[in-house]
């Protein structure tokens, strides 16, 4: 299996990059293709001392700054690391595609250089997050602002198949994420949606409020991006705030040390539920090749979990069966 990942994307490149690839390498013995300036690349995988066997690389001169316009990628920067791997993804030399890169020209190549699933609407960003009692997917977290109330419906039908094929949830919970639970709630992209997606044959559970999100009130979560990449971010804030004063609690004291020492091994457990790195990535849904979008941020152990997913989706044949259920839906209407 080829896994194609972009070596300049991400606050920590190409450096992450190359430790997440070496030990994905090692422990799931696929084949990893890096984009972007192999001068550079080898250079620099020397002074880390990481071994390059079975890591080629195809070179790409160019990276795509964060704040280019997303549509750049088509034209300005086509030699970018990440328009090079989307290019080979969308000709078949590799299986998946992996960028912790700018979200926008990721979502822009996605959609027009590897293609929409035929049927598909908009591609979304499926980000998979913790919560009480396991993980949920929220789409759409960040690709699609504005929404239609047929996208929405089809979000839900694209999460439900990830959450049964990558996570192992047997029948997914699909809500609607709304200012109330009664079905007139909510604008009228809310209203219409609502209508679609309790026609549209998966499990559809109705309207879900923002605060039961992540006690786990449903497994897949739909709405529009500019609502879902708010509740994301402000999920990870809060998380990020309560790691915080957690431990500050902590550490004020003797004896709060010594509390903390009697429940470190919980804590622990805690801080690593709530880690995105060990999720990886999100998915671009509704792409015909599996899209892998990795956190701004990621270290070496979210690159290698994002091979991990990028692998996981290739294996349960994630687009093969997103595919299928959109043509059976097609067929009913």
């Amino acid at each position: 299996m080829r896994i194609i990942v972009d070596a300049y994307g991400g606050d920590n490149a190409p450096d992450a990059v190359l430790l997440g690839c070496r030990m994905a390498a090692d422990r799931w013995k696929c084949e990893i293709i890096l984009t972007g300036d192999e001068q550079k690349l080898r250079q620099r995988a020397a002074e880390l001392s990481v071994s390059l066997e079975g890591i080629s690389i195809a070179d790409a001169p160019d990276v795509i700054p964060v704040e280019a316009e997303p549509t750049s990628i088509l034209k300005q920067y086509q030699q970018s690391s990440m328009a090079r791997g989307l290019q080979m993804l969308a000709n078949g030399e590799g299986e998946a595609f992996v960028s912790a890169g700018s979200t926008g020209a990721l979502v822009v190549g996605g959609t027009l250089i590897v293609k929409r699933l035929k049927g598909v609407k908009r591609p979304a960003i499926g980000t998979v997050i913790p919560c009480r009692g396991g993980c949920f997917l929220l789409l759409d977290s960040g690709a699609n602002h504005d929404c239609r109330p047929e996208m929405l419906r089809q979000f839900g039908l694209m999460g439900s198949v990830y959450m049964k094929r990558i996570i192992g949830v047997p029948n997914p919970r699909v809500g609607l994420v709304n200012i109330g639970t009664e079905e007139t709630k909510g604008t009228e992209l809310q209203v219409q949606a609502y209508q679609l997606m309790k026609e549209a044959g998966y499990n559809f559970i109705g309207n879900v409020e923002a605060r039961e999100v992540p006690l786990g009130g449903c497994d897949v979560a739909v709405c529009d991006g500019f609502t879902g990449n708010i509740l994301l971010k402000t999920m990870e804030g809060l998380a990020t705030l309560f790691m915080g004063e957690l431990k500050a609690i902590f550490m004020k004291s003797l004896p709060n040390k010594l509390a903390a020492a009697a429940v470190k091994k919980d804590i622990k457990g805690l801080k690593n539920q709530f880690d995105s790195a060990e999720y990886g990535g999100a998915l671009l849904l509704g792409s015909r090749s599996p899209v892998i979008k990795a956190h701004g941020s990621s270290d070496a152990k979210a690159f290698y979990n994002a091979i991990r997913q990028a692998i996981s989706c290739c294996e349960n044949n994630i687009i093969g069966e997103i595919e299928s259920q959109l043509v059976a839906q097609t067929e009913e209407n």
